[in-house]
Order: structure tokens, then sequence, then C-alpha cells
């Protein structure tokens, strides 16, 4: 505790002044983070530099094209993370709790969760819980997971990774079934029942699939390589929505989810195709373990549907 004492009445940098150096090193420029802070370049320079100066270090390495981050700038970067998200949440707290500001629930959904999962998501909390306000972000299950634990999101809706981090706890699971689908003109030459004659046509085909790099991705090759389908895709995407519409435009085959077709009903251009086993992903609902969940959250977390 006296550590802590004398660190404080010496005080190498504030919260304000840690907030400038993650702007630095989120854009990696002065010149950006000073436009996003709404000051000047020398402003944001003075303070990192004082920053610097008194920790005795340096915390970017900086050329006349880019400023990146040093050995110890990474690492004060990784663990004050949370701190800034930790402050953030409670002055948002105080001001909804005791200053009447309205409430609002920051939420990241996954890209590879398509846009007709949204209504479930949103619907039921429009009408049940009126007054709060949603900001929602769509990015990558990496990036929702990291921002859960910094506290800059309130709750996640993704793909579990296959090792899920000991900050984050599941609230909901849903199961979320795909299906094979092509072009209107895509006429598969096997019946149903026959496996080498399905995994020929396969080998033909011109595959489309989500990026191997996303928890989805990563489930789906391991589907696809039970299944005996070793085949390479020619595009990798971070989004069903865009590969359901490229396989509209004739581009190729792929699994998608079924939910995600909701939106294509009446396109004349998709098609069904049968395939006799089924890839089940499932979905989960993420917040932060050993936090207290707000009642208005608790609220929208029961109100999701799948």
């Amino acid at each position: 505790m006296l550590f802590v004492h004398d660190f404080l009445t010496t005080a190498p940098f504030d919260i304000y002044g840690l907030h400038l150096f993650h702007l630095v090193a989120k854009h990696g420029s002065f010149t950006k983070a000073a436009e996003v802070a709404g000051l000047t370049q020398s402003a944001v320079t003075r303070q990192v530099q004082g920053m610097e100066r008194r920790l005795g270090l340096e915390l970017f390495e900086r050329t006349t094209r880019s400023v990146h981050l040093t050995p110890a700038g990474s690492m004060l970067l990784r663990e004050s993370a949370r701190l800034l998200g930790d402050v953030g949440h409670t002055l948002q707290r105080i001001r909804e709790d005791f200053a009447n500001a309205k409430k609002e629930i920051r939420v990241g959904v996954s890209r590879s969760i398509g846009l007709a999962y949204m209504p479930g998501f949103f619907h039921a909390n429009l009408k049940r819980l009126p007054q709060v306000g949603y900001r929602v972000s769509y990015q990558a299950s990496v990036d929702i997971v990291s921002a859960i634990e910094r506290n800059e999101l309130d709750v996640g809706v993704l793909c579990p990774p296959l090792r899920m981090p000991r900050t984050l706890r599941v609230t909901h699971r849903f199961t979320d079934t795909f299906t094979l689908i092509g072009p209107a003109n895509a006429a598969p030459v096997f019946e149903p029942s026959f496996r080498e004659g399905m995994l020929e046509w396969a080998a033909r085909q011109y595959w489309l699939l989500i990026d191997e790099g996303t928890n989805s991705g990563k489930r789906l090759r391991i589907w696809m390589s039970e299944q005996g389908l070793t085949v390479e895709p020619g595009l990798q995407l971070d989004s069903f929505d865009l590969i359901i519409n490229l396989v509209a435009l004739g581009m190729g085959v792929s699994f998608v989810p079924t939910r995600a077709l909701a939106l294509y009903g009446t396109k004349q251009t998709l098609r069904r195709l049968p395939w006799p086993d089924r890839f089940v992903r499932e979905l989960i609902v993420v917040v932060r373990r050993n936090r207290k969940i707000p009642g208005h959250l608790e609220q929208f977390i029961g109100n999701v549907l799948f």
C-alpha cells in the first residue's frame, strides 16, 4: 500500500495522459490522436514526452513516417487497457444512476452473425426497454472478447472461441444450423445417399467460405474435414451476408447459416442444395466475469431471442 501511495504522489502520468497515450498507440499517429482528442499535435506530443521523461524510458519509436510502440509501451498499453475501461464504465454508471443520464448498453456482434439475426437481439428490447440506448459494433469475435475484458463493451454475441478466457462468462447458448447453397443453376449430379458422388461434385465447385481465422471458420473447417471435404476455398470472407450475395451472383457454393437466408427468401438466384449432414455451430452471449450486471443489462440479455 505504501508503494501505491509513493507512486501516486510522484505521478508519472494521470488518467488523461494515459488516455492520450492510448489514442496515439491506437492510431499510430500523434496527428490523428490530436484530431480525435480535439487538441493540437504539439499538446499531445508534450503529454507523451512528459510521461516518458517521468518514467525514464521511451514508450514510442518515432520515425518521420510512423510511430510504433516500444516493448515498454506495449506493456503499458496492454496492462492499462482495463484500467481505462473500468474508469469509463464507472463514470457511465455514476451518470446513469445518480445524474439521470440515459442508460446505454454497448453490444458487440460478431461479423460472422448475419444481419437477419439482429431483430432477435433488439426487437423485444426496443419495446420493453424503450428508455435504454444501444451502441452496437459489428466486429471480429476476438476483438469483442478483448473489448469486454477491457470494459469497452458490456455484452457480446459471438461463436465461442476454442478456448474461452476465464475473465468472461456465458449467460446464454444457442444452436445455429447451416445449409449448403449455390446459384439457381447449380445442379448436383448425385443422389443425396451416394456420398462418393457428393464428394466428387464438391471437389469441382468454386467454394466461398467464412474466413478460417474466425471462430466459425475454424469449427466449419473441422466439420468439413470430418465429412471428407478437403476443398480449397476460392474466396474467404468474414461476412455470411456477403457470401450469400456472391453465391446469388453465381460466384460459387457455400455452407451458410440457414437463418441468415431469411433476408433472401425472395431471391430467385439462390438454391438450397442437398447435403445429408448438418453443420451446427453454437452462439453465445458473454459478459465479463466478477462484475455486477445492472438491471437494464440483465433485462436486455434475457430478452435476446434466437
